[in-house]
């Protein structure tokens, strides 16, 4: 079984995929973590975010046991990632470790932006995880004050309207619902609703798919 989870920059997507994953027992991807060790290959390499030939090389090639590296978080390596994830080479030299990723026993969550639309097309279950960018950047706000970094909310939110508007107009698998996603808005959820909530419609779907 496949749970698809997408949705903008600090939905809470990530969040929501860990715990379901938890939940049921499943493997749990973030894919946007492949494309940001991309971008951070790139920068150890002094190499431009902008040559998309290198990028690409660096995907094809990519070691993905080091995912859980802590240089990987934050807001500058997330706009990298925005950057990079644009590229179609890159894209398709990541689709097929996802695509496998989804094969996993008993069941596989991955999150991203295009799982439902792209990756995993035929997943069981469709989330598109979502909230308003003011709530967005409020989270992501608090999360960089808890590791002590540095930032000021209008920056903050700046930026995550910026990556939502690249995200959503890129030609390459752009960000957007799949036709048949279940919606969840989480702007005025808490993380313990949030889950809640999507489990709620996990299961449901689980249920309608089993009945047929």
């Amino acid at each position: 079984m496949i749970i698809a989870i997408d949705g903008p920059a600090a939905s809470g997507k990530g969040t929501l995929g860990k715990r379901l994953a938890e939940h049921f027992g499943f493997a749990h991807l973030d894919t946007g973590l492949l494309y940001r060790a991309v971008a951070r290959v790139l920068l150890d390499r002094n190499v431009p975010l902008e040559d998309r030939e290198a990028a690409a090389e660096v995907a094809r090639t990519l070691d993905v046991s080091h995912l859980d590296d802590s240089r990987l978080r934050g807001a500058a390596m997330g706009e990298a990632a925005s950057m990079v994830s644009a590229y179609q080479p890159v894209r398709d030299a990541l689709l097929a470790f996802q695509r496998q990723f989804g094969t996993r026993a008993p069941g596989a969550v991955l999150d991203g932006r295009d799982i439902g639309t792209v990756v995993c097309p035929d997943a069981e279950v469709k989330l598109f995880i979502t909230a308003a960018p003011e709530e967005r950047a409020r989270r992501r706000h608090l999360e960089l004050q808890s590791r002590g970094e540095q930032a000021e909310y209008e920056a903050i939110l700046a930026d995550i309207r910026r990556r939502d508007e690249r995200d959503m107009n890129r030609s390459t698998a752009p960000l957007k619902p799949a036709e048949d996603a279940l919606t969840l808005d989480t702007t005025h959820l808490d993380a313990d609703a949030a889950f809640r909530a999507a489990l709620d419609l996990v299961e449901r779907k689980r249920s309608s798919t089993a009945g047929r």
